[in-house]
């Protein structure tokens, strides 16, 4: 009965999410906006009529034609054919070139960092190699990059998170402590709060002038305009370099709820390790805030979970089905207003984690089921405008994103998951 139950599950979905491009297909034809299904349930993505169904609730007798098991079966190993075939031509190619301009790219920020840290010890660089990957380096795009630089010392400072600025804390003075016990001094407001804004400000100033005195001077220049630290390196490619503290052996309080209590993923093994890899506070704008950050605000720190995140994606096809997503969006969703980047893709994977909880969900012969899951989900949150942070809810990914780019995006993305799914082989040509 087993068996019946899985080819039943994938039957139904398929045929569920088969119906729901055909309709999409319809509405954007006339022109009309589709029905929109809510992001949020609670504290997490809603399923898009993928979620599996109850086995307690099947009958002894199949309620469609069991001679349709073997087609079924059929296209779904069709699908993951051209997926795996998708995965080895097309995103292993991606991942060399990035591969490759990182190195380019390290080389050049490496020596940018050196002079840094000669005119001031206490930015040291951490942007070291260890097992075939930069720590710290996070992949945008293949043009776009963020290193953090991770600090020293933050012991004297408190962590506070009370929920007044979504997806940032404050660092504040513990009690009793003096201004001059920490390290950065004079990046302490009167209030007491370590500024993230003064300390960048200062890094800015710092890297402005390792600019001109670096090896490669020639071949980079600041990105004006911005109070991020921003790099321009041979007109191609663009690295924005972060002051960071890392803090393990605590959890931020506007994280408590996770991992949700009736959810079954991740064991509490996973959670454990999860949590103790901790999270980073980033000197970066709070888009959240969309420019109207007061004096007060701009203190605050952006809180970061990409270790996390990534210790989350480990085992079954997840990391290939992020892979497949990524590679998708840079090539078919890179739009005017830049709606999506790679982090929404990581973000819908973890909620599809969420979902489909059994490490089975997760075998390669599931792929296709996935990444359509994923897609269709993207679909739902463009058109509702709000994707939240997988750890920070309350935190829209969408916040600022123009409306018309959000559409735009919607309406391609229908095109790649109807295409995907009524013709796996047009993957070829994807």
């Amino acid at each position: 009965m087993g068996c019946l139950q899985d080819i039943k599950i994938n039957h139904r979905e398929l045929k569920s999410r088969a119906l729901l491009i055909m309709v999409g297909k319809i509405i954007w034809a006339e022109g009309a906006k589709p029905t929109t299904v809510s992001p949020l349930s609670s504290l997490k993505l809603a399923p898009v009529q993928t979620a599996a169904l109850d086995p307690s609730g099947y009958c002894e007798t199949p309620v469609y034609n069991p001679d349709l098991c073997p087609n079924m079966i059929a296209a779904q190993a069709k699908l993951v054919y051209h997926l795996n075939k998708y995965y080895n031509e097309k995103c292993q190619s991606r991942k060399a070139a990035i591969s490759k301009t990182i190195r380019e790219v390290c080389k050049v920020v490496s020596d940018v960092l050196k002079e840094v840290e000669v005119q001031e010890p206490r930015f040291i660089s951490s942007l070291n190699e260890m097992d075939n990957r930069f720590e710290g380096l996070e992949v945008i795009s293949p043009t776009e990059f963020e290193v953090v630089l991770y600090l020293n010392q933050m012991g004297v400072f408190n962590f506070v998170d009370d929920g007044s600025l979504p997806g940032c804390a404050v660092l504040k003075l513990s009690d009793g402590r003096k201004r001059s016990m920490s390290l950065w001094v004079e990046f302490i407001t009167a209030s007491g709060y370590l500024s993230a804004r003064k300390i960048r400000s200062r890094f800015q100033t710092l890297v402005a002038q390792a600019v001109d005195k670096c090896s490669y001077r020639d071949v980079v220049k600041m990105v004006a305009d911005t109070s991020e630290v921003k790099l321009r390196i041979r007109d191609r490619y663009v690295v924005q370099i972060t002051p960071a503290f890392k803090c393990t052996g605590i959890w931020p309080r506007s994280a408590a709820h996770w991992p949700l209590p009736h959810i079954p993923w991740p064991g509490p093994n996973r959670v454990a390790e999860v949590k103790a890899e901790g999270f980073n506070l980033l000197s970066k704008e709070c888009y959240s805030l969309n420019g109207k950050q007061s004096s007060a605000e701009s203190d605050a720190w952006v809180l970061q979970f990409a270790e996390a995140e990534n210790r989350l994606l480990l085992g079954g096809c997840r990391k290939k089905c992020l892979s497949l997503l990524k590679t998708l969006r840079d090539r078919h969703l890179e739009l005017p207003g830049q709606p999506l980047n790679n982090y929404h893709m990581k973000t819908l994977v973890s909620y599809e984690c969420e979902k489909h909880p059994r490490e089975s969900d997760w075998d390669e012969n599931c792929l296709g089921d996935r990444l359509n899951g994923i897609l269709l989900q993207l679909i739902s949150c463009l058109q509702c405008r709000r994707c939240p942070h997988y750890f920070l809810p309350n935190l829209d990914l969408f916040q600022g994103k123009p409306h018309s780019a959000l559409e735009n995006a919607a309406k391609q993305t229908w095109r790649l998951a109807r295409e995907i799914l009524t013709n796996p082989k047009s993957l070829e040509k994807l």
